[in-house]
Parts: structure tokens; sequence; C-alpha cells
């Protein structure tokens, strides 16, 4: 539990290191490459929270790098300290929290789904509703469809809908109701985050931008006819989490005023792309190497699990001989022991291959590291005494 909660840590801190990069070098972005690079910059979000979780290389696991305190768990294995309860807990109130907004977020999807009322094919490939939730927009996630309200044809002149088309399926190509899916899923996972709602409502509104800019720029003489379509159409209906809307109410000056910027020179346009990939290839490796090394200390150490006791030697035992041990042992991801020897034994070679038979039997819970089981080694000290009974450890 504890794991997972500083796995989400960590990612909220990424998170955040992005969303203010992002902030900080907008500006930049679209002096140099417009609303297409801004909107491109975006992809800094998901590098930073995926790239730390991949594996570092494996270095081989050496004998001077022991796990200490397994001796004291091995004397009284029974004993457990009390399993604080404020993780759980956390987990519990992140787990509502998730669970909570995914089904606001269904409810909304499902809300202006249901709002479109049948859908009629059209001539030009795309589909008629017979509602308006907040149309024309891009619909579905396998298989998006332009989806055009009922007055679709009153409203905008052939022109106008021609644009209007050509934005939609711009989003289409370009994957955007991928990038709402997953904008989505980040809204569940880091609900509690206070950037989260600029976040979301910056990439939407870069994701319009950027598809205004995608449709208008091969045909800079359609600008005012494209604005013009846009001051027919304000949105004024709740948007829906999956679906890639034409009209928006909130950014309309935005885009207009977007629509007066040309496209760039070769130069800006070049640098602007190479700033984003820089930002992305330079603060993911940060972001990865920040894992440690690949022979960092275990944050949880590997746990006895099944221990049997080693048989006491015949000839120890009738001797009256009694002695000590201490054995490295590796232990694998799976908790399976591998490579055993002997560092010191007290008589030498007396009790040596009884220590090394019982090791061979044994089980571990495996040690962890940033969640994820691992190999290790431990020393662990074995004595060997006599009583009454006969030979035992």
């Amino acid at each position: 539990m504890t794991e997972l909660l500083n796995a989400l840590l960590q990612a909220s801190v990424w998170l955040s290191v992005a969303v203010l990069v992002l902030a900080a070098i907008r500006p930049v972005l679209l002096r140099l490459g417009g609303a297409a690079l801004a909107y491109r910059g975006w992809w800094l979000l998901p590098m930073l929270l995926v790239v730390p979780y991949l594996p570092l290389p494996n270095l081989p696991i050496t004998g001077s790098a022991p796990v200490k305190g397994v001796a004291a768990a091995l004397r009284a294995p029974d004993m457990s300290a009390d399993t604080p309860v404020w993780p759980l807990l956390l987990f519990a109130a992140w787990l509502a929290g998730a669970l909570a907004m995914a089904t606001a977020s269904w409810r909304a999807q499902r809300r202006f789904e249901r709002a479109l009322g049948r859908l009629q094919p059209r001539v030009d490939g795309s589909w008629q509703a017979q509602g308006d939730p907040g149309l024309p927009a891009l619909v579905g996630l396998w298989r998006p469809r332009v989806v055009v309200g009922p007055d679709f044809e009153q409203r905008f002149s052939p022109a106008e809908q021609d644009l209007i088309l050509r934005h939609e399926h711009s989003h289409r190509r370009h994957g955007d109701p991928w990038a709402n899916a997953a904008l989505a899923v980040l809204r569940c996972v880091f609900w509690f985050h206070p950037l989260l709602p600029w976040t979301v409502r910056r990439l939407l509104r870069d994701q319009e931008l950027a598809c205004d800019a995608r449709t208008v720029d091969p045909h800079p003489a359609l600008r005012r006819l494209y604005a013009n379509a846009l001051l027919k159409a304000q949105l004024a209906h709740p948007v829906a989490p999956m679906a890639c809307h034409w009209r928006s109410q909130p950014m309309l000056k935005e885009r207009i005023a977007m629509l007066k910027q040309h496209k760039r020179k070769a130069l800006p346009w070049l640098s602007g792309q190479v700033l984003v990939v820089g930002l992305c290839v330079g603060l993911g490796g940060i972001a990865w190497a920040g894992q440690g090394t690949g022979a960092a200390p275990v944050q949880v150490n590997a746990k006895p699990k099944e221990m049997a006791a080693p048989q006491y030697p015949r000839s120890a035992f009738e001797q009256g001989v009694s002695g000590e041990v201490l054995l490295r042992v590796e232990v694998d991801a799976q908790g399976r022991t591998g490579d055993i020897r002997v560092l010191t034994s007290t008589p030498a070679g007396v009790f040596d291959a009884a220590s090394i038979a019982a090791a061979k039997q044994w089980t571990f819970e495996p040690a962890l590291r940033d969640g994820k089981a691992v190999a290790t080694a431990l020393k662990i000290p074995m004595s060997f005494k006599l009583d009454d009974t006969g030979p035992g450890q």
C-alpha cells in the first residue's frame, strides 16, 4: 500500500513539473510554431508520467551490498510491529475520489450520447443527430464519427459546412479522441491535484486551436468564413469528456484571435520543434535517472517465508561441539535462494554443509524497490547449540 502511495506522490510531483514548465514556455511555443506546436508540447506530460517507471539496467548482485537486519528477523520470526493505518486510509480516500470522478465522467458521456437521439448517415460521411447537446462533434473512441445537429444545413452555408467537417476529420486523423480518453483517465487518477483543472482546460483549448490552425492554414482566404461559422454556433451545453466539440463558448475570442495569425516561417518553426523534443528528452532523462541505479539499496528488505532448521551434524553432537556460521544467501526476485556461501564458521568446516543444505530449502518474500520485486543478498547468522533432547539448531 505504501509503495502505491509513494508512486502516486512521485507521479504527482512530475505532473506538477510538466504543467509548470508547459505554462512557462507556452508563449514561446506560440510565437515559434503557433497553436499546433503548443499542443504538441503537451507530449511532455505523458513522458514525465511514464518514464520514471521504465526499468533501469539491472546490475549483478555483489557481496558488498548485504541486507542488514535479517538476523534480528530470524531470531524472532513471529514478532511483528503494528501496521500503520494511515496508508490504508489514504488509499481508500484516493480510490473513492477516483471512482467518483470516473462515475461522473461516465454519466456525462452517457448523458451526451443519449441526448443525440437516433443517428442518420449523411452523404458527406457524417451522421445527423435528432438532438443537439453540443454539436458538431467527433463522437466515439474506437470508431469515431462526425455528428452534426438537426439544423446543420439550415444554420451553416455549404462552405461553412465544409470547413466544419474538415475540422472534425482533422481531429480524427490526429488521434484527438485518444488524447481525450487519456485525459479522462488522468482526471480520475489525479483528481486531488490542484493543477489538474487548469491542465484539462488548457490542453483541450490547445487541442481546438491546433485543429483550427490545421484546418485554416492551407486556405488563408477562408479565415473570415471560418470565424463567421464560429460566431454562428456558440456552445452553451456541458461538454462530453470523450467528444471533440467544434464550438466552445469560453474560448471563442481566443480562437478568432488565433485565426489572425499567419503561418510561421521555416526557421522559427524548426526551432520550436527542437525545443519541444529537447524538453521531452531532457526532462524525461532526468525523470528516468531519478529512479536511482540498478544497484541502489532496496526499500523493503527480503523477509523469511519458510526457513527449515538445519540438521545438527551427528559427529558434532557426539563430540559435544557447538558453533556458529555466517552465510551469504542470494535471493532472486521470486524469493528463491541462489548462490549460498559460508562467510565465517566456528569451528571451521564443522557446520558448513548442514547450514548450506538447510539454506537451499528456504524461501523468502522478495525485496522490493519502488514497489517491484528485486534480487538481493542476505547475511544470515546461524547458531548451533546443544540441548538435552538431541541435535538441533
